[in-house]
């Protein structure tokens, strides 16, 4: 059985779609940010860092969600949750995920997390008034160059495609439109009628 630590509207979405893709048993725990229960005694002894994802497995806990989806991609190989056979598949797969981890949600927390990077309110509002600008730049780049066709590989499905169906979900708060982004909407849209993302939203709603 896998533990899978979340909080609502967080990137751990991405990974518990995976999980439920995936065929293997688990079960989430829901984390009250509001009142800094990622910041606990006991969840800091399973992610040191206090944030989520965390996916708590028989040989210990993992964290960052592009080593957790490629851990479950791997776990369950019968799922085809990853090209496992293609290295360099897999490798561009990776890429792309460790794109959206690095470069597309740093630009989204620069709105929601400022403090991690100034003290003046207003710097915080100067890197929230950029963010539009740096969502709307990444999912341009998104649109053009790295989405491959019905899914960020193409034809085959992975677990990028949770992560950017995670991600994509936040374009509207950020103030940009995702219709601007015909291919990405279409991929958000396709992803939300897969019976794992349902159940995951369901499985949310409930803890």
């Amino acid at each position: 059985m896998y533990t899978l630590y979340f909080a609502p509207g967080t990137c751990a979405l991405a990974s518990h779609i995976a999980l439920a893709d995936s065929g293997l048993p688990y079960e989430v725990k829901r984390l009250n940010f509001a009142e800094g229960e990622q910041r606990s005694e006991a969840y800091l002894k399973i992610n040191p860092k206090g944030r989520v994802p965390a996916l708590v497995t028989d040989k210990g806990a993992l964290s960052e969600t592009v080593a957790i989806l490629a851990f479950i991609a791997q776990a369950a190989p019968l799922a085809k949750l990853a090209p496992l056979d293609d290295p360099f598949l897999f490798a561009k797969m990776q890429a792309f995920n460790a794109y959206l981890s690095s470069t597309v949600h740093v630009a989204h927390a620069h709105g929601r997390r400022g403090t991690r990077w100034a003290d003046e309110p207003s710097s915080h509002a100067d890197m929230l008034r950029k963010v539009p600008q740096t969502m709307g730049e990444c999912f341009r780049l998104i649109e053009d160059d790295f989405l491959a066709g019905s899914y960020v590989l193409g034809e085959q499905y992975s677990v990028a495609d949770p992560y950017l169906f995670t991600i994509a979900g936040w374009l509207e708060g950020d103030k940009v439109d995702i219709a601007a982004f015909p291919r990405v909407q279409a991929h958000y849209e396709r992803m939300k009628a897969r019976p794992a993302v349902q159940k995951a939203l369901a499985e949310e709603k409930a803890a």
